[in-house]
């Protein structure tokens, strides 16, 4: 099967020729190589049973890394668990204008807590009219998760939010919303408050001199930005989704762990493009896109995030500054069980022992218990990005 990480050994090269890596990139590059080859060191298993004997390597985990998220998103699930709340929740959208690209190539982490900060003031804004939930100054419960990419990989930055449908009050109860259950706020009164409020952070940073390396930071190009920025339909996409707390976190599950592109999409590596699957229509229908290799590699490398900078922020009752106090607050307005600790605690040995059941089973026989009879240490520096001299080992020792 072709992987992401046969597209960057192979076109990567010609990519490099031509191109830098920033830290981030190039971390990346390295651990997406290497991830669970010889190169990181693993252990060497042998079935009790039948003999059967292979290399178990080591994974990269990075975020970026299309092997690494399955673990990382079991383990969000469980942790995510007690802080459902048993109340309709909506998924909402809020996506950056394409005219501010060029300024994310130039600024990411500024344009990342900036969105972040913007949509979480929105959300809070409206969350605090009792027009729309029935209580002054309440406090919702909603996470945000950072998106920057299309289908075909191009730039589209846009945050993913889930938001409890309600908010605590400030006497301790939990009010819904005024209209319907599951109903939270106009999208088009969100969208302009979202859109005044992100031009006007821009207008002060830029004015601030905080925006040194803007591309499009001189007069002229700053006033017909602004002037696009302004008629741009900024609007925010809403809907509810349908079931329980379970429900609700495997819904936001497919959001948090998902990569720029996964391995499954990627059908095929020619000599000279990348074959993958992207979304044909609503319906989940798919088609095929072909793309240079090497440019397949650029689009990829857009989505490489600034080191230190989360991709899962929580807010209101779920920001980690409070949630001990107003989550255990919201839970017992809506009446719901204590958690039981004694459970919690099953749930993660459950875990525990379903990723040891992973490697401990024999794959041929399926009765054998696998032992380890050897163990292999990973390289201290992984070697640069396709470096000539110093291949990685992608096989057995």
């Amino acid at each position: 099967m072709a992987t992401l990480a046969d597209a960057l050994c192979q076109f990567g090269p010609a990519y490099l020729a031509t191109h830098a890596l920033s830290t981030p990139q190039a971390k990346a590059w390295r651990g997406i190589v290497a991830c669970r080859t010889a190169a990181l060191g693993g252990q060497q298993l042998q079935c009790d049973a039948c003999g059967h004997s292979h290399w178990q390597y080591h994974s990269c985990r990075n975020r970026h890394c299309p092997q690494c998220g399955a673990r990382a998103k079991d383990a969000w699930l469980q942790g995510r668990l007690a802080e459902v709340l048993p109340v309709p929740y909506a998924h909402l959208v809020f996506t950056l204008p394409h005219s501010l690209n060029a300024l994310y190539g130039a600024h990411p982490r500024w344009v990342i807590d900036t969105l972040f900060a913007c949509a979480a003031q929105t959300l809070a804004k409206f969350a605090a009219n009792p027009k729309w939930m029935g209580a002054a100054n309440g406090t919702p419960a909603f996470s945000l998760v950072l998106h920057t990419w299309t289908q075909d990989l191009q730039r589209h930055i846009h945050v993913h939010a889930v938001m409890a449908c309600g908010v605590l009050a400030q006497d301790g109860n939990w009010s819904v919303p005024t209209r319907k259950p599951d109903f939270l706020f106009p999208v088009r009164a969100l969208s302009k408050v979202f859109r005044g409020k992100f031009v006007a952070a821009l207008a002060t940073a830029h004015h601030g001199g905080n925006l040194a390396r803007d591309p499009q930071g001189d007069d002229k190009a700053w006033c017909e930005r602004q002037r696009q920025l302004y008629q741009h339909d900024w609007v925010v996409y809403a809907k509810t989704p349908l079931g329980g707390p379970a429900q609700v976190l495997e819904y936001l599950s497919r959001y948090t762990h998902r990569t720029a592109i996964s391995n499954e999409r990627i059908r095929a590596i020619y000599p000279e493009e990348v074959v993958f699957t992207v979304r044909a229509n609503t319906q989940g229908g798919k088609r095929l896109q072909r793309l240079a290799g090497t440019e397949f590699v650029r689009r990829f490398l857009l989505h490489v995030l600034p080191s230190g900078s989360k991709r899962i922020r929580h807010y209101g009752v779920l920001a980690p500054c409070c949630k001990a106090h107003k989550l255990a607050a919201a839970r017992l307005a809506l009446q719901m069980p204590a958690p039981k600790r004694e459970a919690m605690e099953s749930a993660q040995a459950f875990m525990a022992r379903v990723a040891k059941m992973d490697v401990d089973v024999c794959p041929c026989c399926k009765v054998g218990r696998l032992q380890v009879i050897a163990v292999l240490l990973g390289q201290v520096h992984l070697p640069p990005p396709v470096h000539p001299s110093a291949p990685l080992n992608r096989g057995p020792p």
